[in-house]
C-alpha cells in the first residue's frame, strides 16, 4: 500500500482501533497474543490500526518497548492484510524525541503520526512540534481530555494546528462538547476543511458525532462539518459491531433516516458500555484494564495486567462489566471471535 493510497483511505474516513498492550504475567511482551490482536482488528474489517498510543500505554515510550510494538503490528499488517490498511503511530515527548518516534515510524512503513500532547509546554511550542514531526510523516492532531493525560487547548491553537501543512487529520477527543466545537470552528477558519479529516475519540458520543453533519457559520459563511471515522480505545473492543456501526453511520450522513434513527437509539447503550468499560465513575482509572477484561473473557489476552501494577479495575468495575456485557450483546462479538481465535493465535 502506497501512502498516497493510505492517505486517500484515511481522508475517506474509516474505523480505526486504537492496539491494546498484550503482557504476560510477568509485565513482559506478549509478542503471540500482540500478533493476535492485530489478526483480529483485521479480520473485523478495521481500516487502520493505531499503535503506540494512550491504549497501547503510553509507557511503552520510555521502556524500550515502542520500537517492538510497531515492528509487530506492521510486519503482521504486511504479511495478513490482504488489503489496504492505514498504519497510524503514536509519537510523544518533547520534539526531538517525537521527530526520532516518527522516524522510527516511517522507517516500519508507518503512513501518519499521531501526535500525543504535551503538557508542559506551550501551545506555541506545540505547534513548532508538530511543524517538525510533519517533515518526517503527515500528522494527525489529539486533543485529549485532561483526565487521561491531556490538556485544555485553545479555540485559537486549533485554527493555527489545522493551518500547517503536513496536518492530515484530528483526533477529537477532549469528551466535551464545547472544546470538540473549538476543533470544528477552528478546522473551518484554518482554510483547510477539505483537506483534513476528523475522526472522533469521543467516547461519550462516538455515534451522534459519526451519524451527523455539523454547521458551521462563520463571517456569514455555512459549512458543512463531519466526522469520517473512529479512532478510538472503545473500537479496540467488540470491533467487528463497531465496523458496521462506521459504516451505518456513513449511510446516515448520507441521508439514511433509518440509518440514523437506529444509530441514535443505539448511542445510550454503547455509552453506557463505555461508561463501565472506561470507567467513568473512578475517574477513568480503569479504563486500559477495562479494555484488557473484554479481551481477556474473549481470550485474546491471557489477563489484564499493565505496565503499572497498581493500573487495575476500579471497585465495583467488574461487576459493571458483567452487567453491560449482558445487556447488550449488540454491541458485542464473542462469537466472532471464538469462530477464529485458533487461528489467531497460532
Amino acid at each position: 500500500m502506497t501512502a498516497t493510497e493510505a492517505l486517500a483511505l484515511f481522508a475517506r474516513g474509516c474505523a480505526i482501533p486504537a492496539h491494546p498492550l498484550a503482557l504476560t504475567a510477568r509485565r513482559r511482551l506478549d509478542e503471540r497474543r500482540q500478533r493476535a490482536l492485530t489478526r483480529y482488528y483485521l479480520a473485523t474489517g478495521a481500516g487502520g490500526l493505531a499503535v503506540g498510543v494512550h491504549t497501547t500505554q503510553f509507557a511503552i515510550h520510555d521502556n524500550g518497548l515502542l520500537s517492538p510494538v510497531l515492528e509487530l503490528a506492521a510486519e503482521t499488517v504486511a504479511a495478513e492484510a490482504g488489503r489496504p490498511v492505514v498504519l497510524i503511530a503514536g509519537v510523544q515527548g518533547p520534539t526531538e524525541q517525537a521527530v526520532r518516534e516518527a522516524e522510527l515510524a516511517a522507517a516500519l512503513g508507518y503512513h501518519l503520526a499521531l501526535l500525543a500532547p504535551a503538557t508542559e509546554v506551550s501551545e506555541a511550542e506545540l505547534l513548532d512540534r508538530a511543524r517538525a514531526v510533519g517533515e518526517v510523516l503527515p500528522v494527525i492532531g489529539f486533543y485529549l481530555q485532561p483526565a487521561v493525560g491531556g490538556r485544555v487547548l485553545s479555540a485559537g491553537y486549533w485554527t493555527e494546528f489545522a493551518a500547517i501543512p503536513s496536518v492530515a487529520g484530528i483526533k477529537v477527543a477532549p469528551f466535551d462538547r464545547y472544546r470538540t466545537l473549538d476543533v470544528l470552528h477552528g478546522v473551518c477558519r484554518s482554510g483547510r476543511l477539505p483537506e483534513i479529516a476528523l475522526y472522533t475519540g469521543n467516547d461519550n458520543h462516538i455515534l451522534p458525532d459519526l451519524a451527523i453533519r455539523n454547521r458551521v457559520t462563520l463571517d456569514g459563511r455555512t459549512m458543512e462539518v463531519e466526522f469520517v471515522g473512529g479512532l478510538l480505545g472503545q473500537w479496540a473492543v467488540w470491533t467487528e459491531p463497531a465496523v458496521r456501526l462506521h459504516a451505518e453511520a456513513a449511510a446516515a450522513r448520507a441521508g439514511d433516516d433509518f440509518a440514523l434513527r437506529r444509530l441514535l437509539v443505539l448511542d445510550g447503550s454503547l455509552t453506557d458500555a463505555n461508561a463501565v468499560i472506561f470507567d467513568v465513575a473512578g475517574g477513568f482509572h480503569g479504563c486500559i484494564p477495562g479494555i484488557h477484561e473484554i479481551l481477556r473473557r474473549q481470550g485474546l489476552l491471557a489477563g489484564r495486567w499493565c505496565l503499572d501494577p497498581g493500573e487495575d479495575l476500579s471497585p465495583g468495575q467488574l461487576e459493571e462489566i458483567d452487567r453491560v456485557c449482558l445487556a447488550y450483546p449488540e454491541l458485542t462479538d464473542d462469537d466472532f471471535i471464538a469462530e477464529r481465535l485458533d487461528g489467531w493465535l497460532g
